[in-house]
């Protein structure tokens, strides 16, 4: 897909520089190629990869990574690289830990990040429960078994670290009766019309400064 439609079709989730556009361009070719293999994504489209997987991801990008930020991120349950790979496209100075155990998928993962020259990005292909370290923000999207990956989620992040859900809106009550240590931001709408919400919430402080967009 060129260029100037991917632009287009993320209009309303974030406007990128042509140099990310090209990454994406070249990272739903890799994804394609590999989806007629293996089961990355159900979404089979590339219009609808562009708006659903890299509008959302980017869109909570956005949102989540002010400029000053330069800290570590993990992506939970990564499957095709979503929305970690674009977190590490959109912020160049962060640090992004795919985790995802499947072991095929985790060579497509590579293959992204070595394809896209992506020197902030790196594959964790074991289990997230063996995994050593904690990172300063946890990200999940659409995973299984959403109340035992929460609780992985959880103890991955830092101290004072946040927890991002990209999940549906009926999940975020759910998210919060499920904790009691994370204070919980308003969820925030992601555009598209797919009913899922970006909720964060932080530990171990009273108040963040996220405003909800409507």
């Amino acid at each position: 897909m060129d260029t100037a439609a991917i632009a287009h079709l993320l209009g309303p989730f974030v406007e990128l520089e042509k140099s990310q556009l090209g990454s994406i361009s070249i990272y739903i070719d890799l994804l394609l190629k590999w989806n007629a293999r293996i089961n990355l994504t159900a979404v089979r489209n590339p219009e609808e990869i562009v708006t659903r997987h890299f509008g959302e991801s980017f869109f909570a990008a956005k949102h989540l990574l002010p400029g000053e930020f330069e800290g570590t991120v993990i992506d939970l349950g990564s499957g095709a690289g979503f929305p970690g790979l674009p977190l590490a496209m959109f912020a160049p100075a962060i640090q992004v830990t795919l985790i995802e155990s499947n072991h095929r998928k985790a060579a497509f993962l590579n293959e992204v990040i070595f394809a896209l020259g992506l020197k902030n990005a790196k594959v964790f292909s074991q289990r997230a429960e063996v995994y050593p370290g904690k990172a300063d923000m946890v990200t999940m999207r659409a995973v299984e078994r959403f109340e035992k990956s929460l609780a992985v989620a959880l103890r991955l992040v830092a101290q004072t670290g946040r927890v991002a859900l990209m999940i549906g809106l009926s999940q975020a009550s759910q998210a919060r009766a499920l904790t009691s240590d994370m204070t919980w931001e308003e969820p925030v709408a992601v555009p598209g019309g797919h009913s899922r919400v970006l909720l964060v919430g932080t530990r171990g402080v009273k108040e963040s400064g996220m405003q909800k967009v409507e």
